[in-house]
């Protein structure tokens, strides 16, 4: 009986101590860091689309802007002969 019981209290203070246990400041600070490149990473796939964007925008509007000054051009050369 009294084994049992030195048993059991082991057990009741083994099992405090693990529940009890922080995580360490170096564990903490890894998983920050980590979160703030999740961070930035996005930021920058973000930063790089809306440029991307940008460039895609531009070049429609430039093609857009050719071909309506190729047709007026055109019309007024075609109506001009």
């Amino acid at each position: 009986m009294i084994v049992f019981t030195a048993i059991s209290c082991l057990n009741i203070h083994v099992k405090n101590n693990i529940q009890n246990k922080t995580p360490l400041i170096s564990d903490t600070v890894i998983k920050n860091v980590e979160a703030d490149k999740i961070k930035t990473t996005n930021v920058n796939i973000l930063l790089n689309r809306v440029r991307i964007e940008k460039k895609i925008t531009l070049r429609k509007r430039i093609i857009f802007s050719v071909i309506v000054i190729l047709l007026v051009s055109s019309l007024a050369i075609y109506f001009i002969i």
